[in-house]
C-alpha cells in the first residue's frame, strides 16, 4: 500500500477541516502530546497507519486485535482510538471494542475504519457511539485530517465562540470550530462527515447539491447509496428533535438541497 503522507497533500485537507495553515504547521508539536491507538488486525495496514500518523507528532500504540487492546485501556486510556470491526477471529471484534470503550469513557473520539462500508454495519458503529465511521478507501492525508478534527473539537469545547466560525440559518446554528449543531437551541450530534455534509447544502440554501458534491465537501469516497444513506441519517436526527423538521429536500435525479420556509 503507497503511502502519500506529505506535508503538501495534508495540510490543505486539514485547512477544509477549519484549521488555518499557521496552524496546521504548529499542530506537530502539540501533536506530541496525544495518544493514538490503532487496532487493526492486517500487519501492513497497522504499519502504515501508525507510520504516517508518528510522523505528524502523534504518540500511536497498535493493537492487532480486541483482547491486547483491551488490556493496554484497562491501564491507560488513549486520546483517540481508531479501530477496524472485524479483528482476526472476531467478526464483530470492533464493535465490541466499541462499546466497551465508550463505556470507559462518554467523550474518547472513536473512529471505524473498516472494508465494511454498508449501511447496516455503519448505523450500528455511529449507534454504539464511534465519531465517524470510514472506508478504508480512504486516503492517508484525509485520515490524518478527520483526526486533526476531532482533537480540534475537543481542543475548543470550553473555550469561547467566535462569531466568524458561526453559520445560522432560522433555528439552525452551526460552529464549524466546534464541529457542533444545534436546532432550535438543542444540540443535535452528527459524525464529522455528517456535519460537512450539512454545511455544503447550509452554506447556499437553495441551491442543489449533487451527491458528488457532497461526497467532495465531506472527504469521503463512497458510492451514491451510501451518501444517500448519510443524508437520510442527519435528516432522521433533526426530525427525531423535531418532528415537523423539513428544510431538507431530495431533489431526484439531482440530490439535495437546504430550503428556507416561514419557520427556518
Amino acid at each position: 500500500m503507497a503511502i502519500n503522507d506529505s506535508d503538501s497533500g495534508l495540510l490543505p485537507l486539514v485547512k477544509s477541516f477549519g484549521y488555518s495553515l499557521d496552524k496546521s504547521i504548529s499542530c506537530v508539536g502539540k501533536n506530541m502530546s496525544r495518544r493514538i491507538a490503532i487496532v487493526e488486525d492486517e500487519a501492513a495496514l497497522r504499519e502504515n497507519y501508525t507510520d504516517v500518523l508518528r510522523k505528524q507528532g502523534y504518540e500511536v500504540l497498535a493493537y492487532p486485535n480486541r483482547q491486547k487492546a483491551m488490556a493496554a485501556f484497562e491501564l491507560r486510556l488513549p486520546d483517540l482510538a481508531v479501530i477496524d470491526i472485524g479483528l482476526e477471529e472476531e467478526i464483530d471484534g470492533g464493535f465490541k471494542l466499541c462499546q466497551a470503550l465508550r463505556s470507559m469513557s462518554e467523550t474518547l473520539p472513536i473512529i471505524f475504519l473498516t472494508a465494511r462500508d454498508n449501511d447496516f454495519d455503519t448505523v450500528s458503529g455511529l449507534r454504539m457511539g464511534a465519531d465517524d465511521y470510514l472506508s478504508k478507501d480512504i486516503s492517508l492525508p484525509h485520515l490524518s485530517a478527520r483526526i486533526a478534527a476531532l482533537f480540534r473539537r475537543l481542543d475548543v469545547q470550553d473555550k469561547p465562540t467566535e462569531p466568524e466560525n458561526l453559520v445560522e440559518r432560522g433555528d439552525l446554528m452551526m460552529d464549524l470550530s466546534r464541529l457542533s449543531v444545534s436546532w432550535k437551541n438543542r444540540a443535535i450530534t452528527l459524525t464529522i462527515t455528517e456535519f460537512w455534509m450539512l454545511h455544503a447544502m447550509v452554506k447556499f440554501p437553495g441551491h442543489v447539491k449533487s451527491r458528488d458534491a457532497l461526497m467532495q465537501e465531506s472527504k469521503i469516497f463512497v458510492d451514491n447509496s451510501t451518501i444517500t444513506s448519510h443524508v437520510k441519517r442527519i435528516r432522521k436526527k433533526f426530525v427525531q428533535l423535531d418532528p415537523e423538521f423539513d428544510c431538507i429536500d431530495t431533489v431526484y435525479g439531482m440530490g439535495y438541497r437546504w430550503t428556507t420556509d416561514s419557520r427556518a
